[in-house]
């Protein structure tokens, strides 16, 4: 079902976007990889082609509209559309608002909002005129619910939830793109090493008894959403550690 299909990860340098990378390339597909670290995208692209699927290595700044609008061109350039767009690229850098760490909040807008709408920009003048494809927002639990300490982060995934919804009211009747938000609890990734708040840190490590979901749990989580038949669209998916309240 998604052989052949043209599909586009961000954050694919590690964590869920290698893991679904690795999983859809058992697929036959063409997979393109973006993100900033582009040494550990080309290590994920050679295992790529040695699964038999093709892969293209952009390496792009999603906070930059322009660099992010010519990576999407060169896409339709060489492969002359994008049939799946994972919007998977965020960060996490929690703090305490009295904290005032107002550059990481300008970076979690930055990315985790405005860079997932440029790469929406990016592939939907594409997508309305093939006449259809499907766009993967990577949410969080955070999307759903609030902590102290977590409020921009919050803030930017619930909106991440939000535009989901209205995407989806929008563009999946009248133009066949479907919309998914998955929503991940706490996953074993890189996202909390950009946490500079001491006290935030130390909460984390107070915490026990919960294990982490694996990267690999979220990847088969987006490849079930996006292998079902043309008339369901997923809307939805929350995937919690089962131990985590």
């Amino acid at each position: 079902m998604l052989q052949e299909k043209v599909i586009v990860i961000t954050g694919a340098s590690s964590g869920i976007g290698e893991a679904t990378a690795l999983l859809l390339a058992e697929q036959k597909t063409k997979l393109v990889l973006m993100a900033r670290r582009d040494d550990r995208m080309k290590v994920l692209a050679e295992k790529i082609l040695e699964m038999g699927s093709e892969a293209m290595v952009v390496k792009v700044d999603l906070v930059k509209r322009d660099e992010v609008a010519a990576a999407f061109r060169s896409v339709f350039d060489q492969w002359g559309r994008v049939d799946v767009l994972i919007n998977n690229a965020g960060l996490m850098p929690v703090s305490y608002l009295d904290k005032l760490k107002i550059d990481e909040w300008d970076r979690m807008i930055d990315v985790n909002l405005k860079g997932l709408l440029y790469c929406i920009a990016g592939v939907l003048p594409g997508m309305k005129a093939q006449g259809g494809g499907h766009i993967v927002n990577i949410s969080s639990v955070a999307g759903r619910r609030v902590w102290p300490g977590f409020a921009v982060y919050n803030a930017t995934k619930f909106g991440v939830t939000a535009l989901s919804e209205a995407m989806r009211m929008e563009l999946t009747p009248t133009m066949n793109i479907k919309v998914t938000v998955v929503e991940p609890g706490a996953v074993a990734t890189e996202l909390t090493q950009t946490i500079t708040d001491t006290d935030i840190l130390e909460s984390f490590a107070k915490r026990t008894g919960m294990v982490p979901l694996n990267p690999d749990d979220i990847a088969r989580a987006i490849k079930y959403a996006i292998t079902q038949p043309d008339s369901v669209n997923v809307s939805e998916v929350l995937v919690m550690p089962r131990t985590q309240m």
